[in-house]
C-alpha cells in the first residue's frame, strides 16, 4: 500500500488521501445517523448517554467542516485556498466581536480591523512576504489599534476595549492566517505536496480534541478547572496528546519529516491545540454563554463557527514556525 502510494504523482497522492478520508467519515457519520434514528425511535439508553452521542455528531460535523474546507481549498489552487481562510477569519473575528461589547469609540478601530488589518494580512501570507507578515499584527497592529480609539476620544474602559479587538484580531485572524501559509513552506523533494500539511495539521488537533472529549465522558475523574471546562482533566489531556501525537507519527509518510519528527511536531500542535481550545472557553464562560453561536442560533451568520476553529487558530501558528524555525522552510 504504502509503495502504490508512492509511486502516484503528487497531485494523485492527494485524491487519494480524500477518499480515504471521506470514505471514512461517511463510515462513521452514517452509524452515528442510525444509532441516532433507533434511539428516537425506541430508546434504549439513557439521557447522559443519548447527550453524549448528540456531542460526538457535533464533533463529527465539526470534522466534516475541516475537511470539506480543506477539500475547496486545495481543490481551487492556493489563492482560492487563502480568500477562503480569509473569509472564515472574517466570519469567526465578526462573531467575536459580536459578543464583545463595544462603544462608539471603537468604530475606527474595527474599520480598521475588518476592512484594513485582515485583507493586508491575508495578502502577505499570499504573496509570501513572511517576514512582514509574522510581525505584522505583533508589531505594527497593536500599536496602531490604539492609536485609532485614542483619535476617537474614548478614555472610558479604554484598557479594555482596546485588549479585547487585539485578542481577538490575535486569534481570529493572524492564527488563522498560518493555515493558508503552510501551503507555502518549501521543503526540498516535497513540491507539490504541502497540501498534506494542512492536513496533517488538521488531523492531528482534531485527533487529540476529540480523544481527550472521549476520555473525559469515560474516565469520571474531576475536573481540573471546572469553572472554565467540566471536561479538562489532565489524565484525558495526556491520553489526548499521547493518542493523536502517535497517530501523527504513524502519518509521517505524508509529511516531509521522519516518525520521530513527525512525532515531536503533532506534540507541539497538540499541546498549543488543545490550550487554545481551553482558552477560549474560558472566554465564553466570561461571556455567559455556551458557545460562539448561541444555542444553534447564528448572530452573525456563521454560527459557532468560531467553535469549529479555536483550536487550529492557536495551533497553526505554533506549528507553523516551529517547522519553519527547524526546518528552515
Amino acid at each position: 500500500m504504502n509503495q502504490f502510494l508512492r509511486s502516484l504523482s503528487p497531485t494523485q497522492q492527494v485524491a487519494a488521501l480524500f477518499l480515504i478520508v471521506f470514505g471514512v467519515l461517511v463510515i462513521v457519520s452514517t452509524a452515528a445517523f442510525f444509532l441516532s434514528f433507533r434511539e428516537r425511535r425506541t430508546p434504549v439508553h439513557d439521557a447522559t448517554w443519548q447527550a453524549e452521542l448528540a456531542h460526538f455528531r457535533k464533533l463529527l460535523g465539526t470534522t466534516w467542516f475541516m475537511a470539506v474546507i480543506f477539500w475547496i481549498g486545495w481543490a481551487l489552487g492556493e489563492t482560492v485556498a487563502t480568500v477562503l481562510f480569509a473569509l472564515i477569519a472574517f466570519f469567526a473575528l465578526r462573531e467575536f466581536i459580536t459578543l464583545s461589547p463595544t462603544r462608539r469609540g471603537d468604530h475606527r478601530s474595527l474599520i480598521l480591523a475588518f476592512f484594513v488589518v485582515l485583507p493586508v494580512q491575508f495578502w502577505l501570507v499570499a504573496t509570501a512576504r513572511f517576514d512582514l507578515f509574522t510581525v505584522f499584527i505583533p508589531v505594527y497592529v497593536f500599536l496602531a489599534i490604539p492609536v485609532a480609539s485614542a483619535l476617537a476620544d474614548d478614555p472610558s474602559h479604554f484598557l479594555e476595549r482596546n485588549a479585547k479587538l487585539q485578542w481577538g484580531i490575535m486569534v481570529c485572524v493572524y492564527g488563522m492566517s498560518h493555515v493558508p501559509a503552510l501551503l507555502l513552506l518549501s521543503f526540498p523533494g516535497y513540491e507539490g505536496k504541502s497540501a498534506f500539511l494542512v492536513f496533517f495539521l488538521v488531523f492531528v488537533v482534531q485527533t487529540s480534541v476529540l480523544v481527550q472529549h472521549l476520555i473525559s465522558r469515560r474516565s469520571q475523574r474531576a475536573p481540573f478547572a471546572p469553572n472554565v471546562s467540566r471536561s479538562f482533566n489532565w489524565t484525558s489531556w495526556g491520553i489526548g496528546i499521547a493518542v493523536a501525537s502517535l497517530v501523527g507519527a504513524l502519518f509521517s509518510f505524508i509529511t516531509p519529516f521522519r516518525f520521530g519528527q513527525a512525532l515531536a511536531v503533532s506534540v507541539i500542535a497538540c499541546i498549543a491545540g488543545s490550550m487554545g481550545h481551553l482558552v477560549m472557553k474560558a472566554l465564553k464562560r466570561d461571556r455567559g454563554i455556551p458557545n460562539w453561536g448561541q444555542k444553534g442560533v447564528g448572530v452573525t451568520g456563521a454560527n459557532g463557527l468560531l467553535d469549529r476553529v479555536d483550536a487550529l487558530c492557536f495551533a497553526a501558528p505554533i506549528f507553523f514556525h516551529s517547522v519553519r524555525w527547524y526546518f528552515g522552510a
